[in-house]
């Protein structure tokens, strides 16, 4: 079955030159869960890539199911499930590729060091959270179509972490005015991530729509029903608690063995 990796891959290839469809596909790919080969178990949180050596350099694996990275093992590995921008974050600066479901799956490709010093550093360029003198809101002038996808999926992905969200157009004191964005609910501890998650929305949206500020109000306080009314509300997804499934590793299950399969990617 194909996944929005696989999907958003192959849209690119289709159409290489599409500059849109190329920040799609890494947007997706910051966003993804992915299992990273580790060479040893990990230990006092600290993570071990297995690298591979090719002739473009070394490389380390990831893959997007599970049952991908079972089949191209021969036998049970240690792995690491983690989203894929903090896999890039850890393998930034040090010369290692990335090969994304390599010979098991659609999307299958190989991405250059330079490739992944590049997106790693899009990934942490976090906006400062809005925090100074705001002298109104406004409802957001027209926005990009691009824009407004790319926030849904964002900000649908977070939703056990956000309890609202509102688009609006600030103003500040010093007279100038810009978009913000308006969380409340979210943990003190996950604010940090949660802004750089959005910016990668604005980033990687291919919209030329300026700055995207973040702001965490108290929920039910003044700025937060002021920013309500005048702004723009995203529909976040609620589900009810449901039990957390068992995650056999790659190769344990009986029911599911691994196919056979030894050596460095070709």
């Amino acid at each position: 079955m194909e996944t929005p990796l696989d999907r958003a891959y192959l849209a690119h290839e289709a159409m290489p030159g599409d500059e849109r469809l190329r920040l799609r596909f890494h947007e997706r790919l910051l966003d993804a869960e992915l299992f990273l080969l580790l060479r040893e178990e990990a230990a006092g949180g600290k993570l071990k890539p297995e690298v591979f050596a090719l002739e473009t350099g070394p490389v380390a694996l990831v893959f997007d199911r599970d049952e991908r990275l079972a089949a191209f093992l021969e036998a049970p590995a240690p792995y690491a499930a983690l989203p894929g921008r903090r896999i890039l974050g850890l393998l930034a600066g040090q010369g290692i590729g990335l090969g994304l479901n390599l010979g098991v799956a659609p999307s299958s490709a190989l991405l250059p060091a330079a490739a992944v010093d590049w997106l790693a550093a899009m990934a942490a360029e976090a906006p400062v959270p809005g925090e100074g003198m705001l002298r109104g809101f406004a409802p957001p002038g027209p926005l990009p179509a691009a824009l407004i996808e790319a926030l849904g999926i964002k900000l649908a992905a977070m939703a056990a972490l956000v309890g609202s969200a509102h688009l609006t157009t600030a103003r500040h004191g010093d007279g100038s005015e810009g978009m913000l964005l308006a969380l409340t609910g979210v943990p003190e501890p996950a604010r940090a991530e949660v802004a750089a998650v959005v910016a990668e929305a604005l980033r990687f949206s291919g919209a030329e729509a300026g700055t995207l500020d973040v702001t965490f109000p108290a929920e039910g306080g003044a700025a937060a029903r002021a920013i309500a009314a005048a702004g723009r509300r995203f529909d976040l997804p609620r589900q009810e608690e449901a039990p957390v499934p068992v995650r056999r590793g790659p190769g344990t299950d009986p029911d599911r063995p691994p196919i056979l399969r030894r050596g460095a990617p070709q």
